[in-house]
């Protein structure tokens, strides 16, 4: 069963003092890790949590030490609660 979509509102509330930010239809975090070893460490633990709860998002590595986590439920078109569960379990991680 897809998620249901949030709202506008829903959103804005949800990333309030929230390191996530909305990013068109998805919610994202860029993550500065200090270097490179610990970047590539933090990619396999999201791949691995990712992989566990079948949601997964887009990583981008770049420069030598930084991530870029993007998160949107494809099925629902946008940003639902999963999501945001997604994103506090890979807060967890740091």
């Amino acid at each position: 069963m897809a998620a249901d979509r949030l709202t506008e509102e829903q959103i804005a509330t949800r990333l309030e003092g929230s390191a996530w930010e909305r990013a068109g239809d998805a919610i994202t975090r860029e993550i500065k890790l200090r270097d490179f070893d610990d970047a590539i460490g933090f990619v396999n633990k999201v791949a691995a949590v990712a992989e566990a709860n079948d949601h997964h998002p887009d990583i981008l590595l770049h420069g030598y030490n930084r991530v870029r986590l993007t998160l949107s439920t494809h099925s629902a078109g946008g940003v639902t609660a999963r999501d945001f569960e997604q994103a506090a379990r890979f807060d967890e991680l740091l």
